[in-house]
């Protein structure tokens, strides 16, 4: 044997017993902690099973939340926001259809009114009225070249 593989010590009968009882020591020692170590090894085994059960089922509320969510948005909310599209469109069809109806009307009048005022100054020339020739510069308003 080598002196690295045992206690450096004197041998005598004393020293014997002491040994002895230090390895029944370390024994029992080892067999004491060796108990405890597998108790709390199975302990730690079930408060992890506990703990892996209790995310588990916290997992599963938070996929249920999340699930009514994503079915609120798919049936509720998204087709609201298409509906509401819809009518804007539609309103906006109809005010465009109203705003060109408006427009063909004040054309139609302009052209009546074109018409009577050329009418007229058709009778004061038939009828030798000496008409003033137009100025522009004290004209009010500019007619809309747009409709003509």
């Amino acid at each position: 044997m080598s002196g690295k593989d045992r206690i450096e010590i004197f041998p005598s009968r004393m020293a014997q017993t002491i040994m002895k009882a230090r390895l029944k020591g370390a024994q029992t020692g080892r067999n004491l902690l060796k108990k405890k170590s597998d108790a709390l090894t199975l302990r730690f085994r079930q408060i992890l099973k506990k703990i892996i059960e209790t995310s588990f089922v916290t997992l599963d509320e938070a996929i249920k939340i999340t699930n009514r969510r994503v079915n609120a948005i798919e049936h509720v909310i998204i087709p609201r926001i298409e509906r509401t599209l819809a009518y804007i469109i539609a309103e906006l069809d109809e005010r465009e259809r109203e705003e060109f109806y408006r427009l063909k009307k004040i054309q139609e009048k302009k052209k009546i009114l074109k018409e009577k005022t050329e009418r007229e100054l058709e009778k004061r020339k038939i009828a030798g009225e000496v008409t003033e020739p137009a100025n522009l510069l004290a004209e009010e308003k500019d007619e809309d070249l747009l409709f003509e």
